[in-house]
This record gives structure tokens, C-alpha cells and sequence, in this order.
């Protein structure tokens, strides 16, 4: 069983970030198939990085308990790519999250120096 572990709690943080993303609609609960469109090319770019590392011999895959050992390809395990999904969702939830963030303070800010005006 620990060898689903890295996989398991890859996609348990997946899973928090989509309620995230449900709750302030800020990626596939706003634009689906940007977001869609955005995870799948961002994890198309690191997966030929990866495999340009692979080639070069530069990135290789090493041995743990908590991995499952299955390979895409070689060196490549079946973990990168969920990983690699992770990594483009979590930077499109925290960019578009915090743009929101921003706004709203700019909105309180300028709601904040009407008000005080006569």
C-alpha cells in the first residue's frame, strides 16, 4: 500500500485544490477549457523538459517505498505527469487566487477614499 503514497496524496491535494477552485471559481469553475487547455499544454512543456533531462542523462528516476515503480517510459514514472498537472494547477489556482486577492483590496481601497472625500 505505500507504494501508492506519493500517487495518493498527489491526487488528495488535487482534489483540495479543485474545491478551492469550486468555492472562489477561480480555474475550471471560471473558464473550463482555458484551464483545461492551460494545465494540458504546461504539462506537455515540463514532460519534453523531462524527457530532454532523461536524454541527456541529467534526470533519471530513483528508488523509493512510496512510488509505485510504474514507468511511462524510462526514467519516466507514472507519478511526473500527475505531478507535472499539479504543478500548472496549483500555479493557475495561486495566480488567478491572488489576481482576485488584489482586486478586491484595489475595490476596498478606492471604496475606502470615496467614502472619505466630502
Amino acid at each position: 500500500m505505500t507504494a501508492f503514497a506519493y500517487l495518493a496524496g498527489l491526487l488528495v491535494v488535487i482534489g483540495c485544490m479543485a474545491l478551492i477552485d469550486a468555492r472562489w471559481r477561480l480555474v475550471f469553475w471560471r473558464a473550463p477549457l482555458a484551464g483545461a487547455l492551460t494545465v494540458v499544454v504546461g504539462v506537455a512543456f515540463f514532460l519534453l523538459w523531462d524527457a530532454a533531462g532523461i536524454v541527456t542523462g541529467v534526470f533519471f528516476r530513483g528508488t523509493s517505498e512510496i512510488v509505485t515503480g510504474i514507468e511511462l517510459a524510462p526514467e519516466l514514472p507514472l507519478e511526473e505527469p500527475v505531478f507535472l498537472a499539479f504543478l500548472c494547477y496549483l500555479t493557475l489556482v495561486l495566480v488567478l487566487g491572488g489576481e482576485r486577492v488584489l482586486a478586491s483590496r484595489s475595490a476596498r481601497i478606492a471604496a475606502a477614499d470615496g467614502k472619505e472625500r466630502p
